[in-house]
């Protein structure tokens, strides 16, 4: 697995010229990307993220999917809550309930932390120490008590079925987030080198559609049960019909005759309350082999990339298998040298050395959280009006847009 160089965030290195691949992470939901701006900060030097909902590269046979980038919600819940049934029900009250709360735990607990913020701040901390090694412990052992605290004084928690179940699950949305392209930094705040698996997507059917089918045969025959696996399942539909362009045709048909073994395991009460811990065991046994077969596959692609770059900008050269959301057992080759980043039909030059760019990566807040972000930083410069503006992208999700994800916008007057 290539990382990317180990500078990262260590602008002191520099030396008008950063490393070849930088680390990234921000939001992502599902298959497709909502708009949001941040106002511009209206300083001597300023900045602007944009986020647009595509992101159109003229030179590619296929757009670049849009994205927020994060292992989402949705599927942190739908594993959590699988995990809790299969670890701790009959045992732990409620237990897929506080399996899904604790599943999210490193994302809601953000807000403890400052975020949602500027967008410097937002780079730094999003996926920080919430979601580092340490962070995970604190949310595990805080949880465990505040959840056994509530139980009535005359009863004993079942302390060790209980921390499993919040341990498990809390350790499931780490897991989640490695094995994509974004990144996690497991040993802050001690070391905040990003790691990568590029195993999954970040958004991935299969993580909803497996765990949710399980937990609906599982539940019992009550209206309150049905709408809720309704009212999820039609948002995963309504999400699929949407990014139908997106995925690959494969997945839409396996996506389709799930709903329907769905629909009829119900009505035909292949599981029922009785056997939901197996059926939830047996569900994320499925998720495993799912995604170590990826874990597995990927192996041959990244022997190719890297041959690939080496072929292009020598031994030196950085590279990575990116997953593409929709298009499981896809991976997309990008290679970067330290003054070009290029994929399988395109090319970027990167303009590290350029002193404006130099100038905003080492004298702004948002240059410096840019540089820790971006796995394949790139830059450009445009003096045309007053001024001189310098956009930094993640060549991942922007390459010559001026907006969207992945792009922030530093104005030096």
């Amino acid at each position: 697995m290539d990382t990317g160089d180990d500078g990262v965030a260590r602008l002191d290195r520099l030396h008008f010229a950063l490393p070849a691949a930088t680390q990234a992470d921000a939001r992502t939901l599902c298959f497709v990307a909502f708009a949001a701006r941040h106002r511009e900060q209206r300083h001597s030097i300023g900045t602007e993220v944009g986020h647009r909902s595509k992101l159109r590269v003229p030179w590619t046979r296929r757009e670049v999917a849009p994205h927020r980038v994060r292992m989402d919600n949705l599927a942190h819940a739908l594993v959590g809550a699988a995990l809790g049934r299969a670890v701790a029900d009959r045992h732990v009250p409620l237990a897929g309930v506080i399996g899904a709360v604790a599943a999210n735990a490193p994302d809601w607990t953000e807000l403890l932390i400052g975020l949602p913020g500027p967008p410097d701040k937002y780079l730094v901390l999003h996926r920080g120490i919430t979601h580092s090694l340490v962070g995970a412990l604190v949310e595990i052992l805080v949880l465990t008590l505040l959840v056994g605290g509530s139980w009535r004084l005359a009863s004993r928690p079942p302390w060790r079925r209980l921390a499993a179940c919040v341990g498990v699950a809390v350790l499931s949305h780490l897991f989640m987030d490695w094995q994509g392209s974004y990144g996690w930094r497991p040993f802050l705040p001690w070391n905040a080198t990003w790691y990568y698996l590029d195993w999954v997507a970040s958004a991935d059917v299969f993580f909803w559609i497996v765990p949710l089918v399980a937990l609906a045969w599982g539940a019992n025959r009550h209206w309150i049960p049905l709408a809720g696996t309704l009212v999820v399942g039609g948002l995963m539909t309504l999400i699929m019909v949407n990014a139908r362009h997106v995925a690959a045709p494969w997945v839409l048909v396996a996506y389709a005759v799930a709903g329907i073994v769905a629909a009829v395991g119900w009505l035909r009460y292949w599981v029922g309350p009785v056997a939901r811990q197996r059926a939830a065991t047996v569900a994320l046994l499925l998720l495993a082999v799912y995604s170590g077969a990826q874990g597995v596959a990927v192996q041959r692609r990244k022997a190719e990339i890297r041959r690939a770059a080496e072929r292009r900008f020598g031994r030196g050269a950085s590279w990575a298998a990116l997953t593409e959301i929709g298009r499981p057992f896809t991976w997309a080759a990008i290679y970067a040298s330290s003054d070009t980043i290029a994929g399988a039909d395109w090319a970027l030059p990167r303009h590290l050395r350029v002193p404006a760019v130099v100038r905003a990566l080492r004298e702004t807040a948002d240059g410096r959280a840019m540089a820790q972000f971006a796995r394949f930083l790139t830059a450009e410069v445009d003096t045309a009006g007053t001024g001189t503006t310098v956009y930094l992208r993640d060549a991942r999700y922007a390459r010559v847009e001026r907006e969207g994800w992945g792009v922030i916008r530093v104005r030096i007057d």
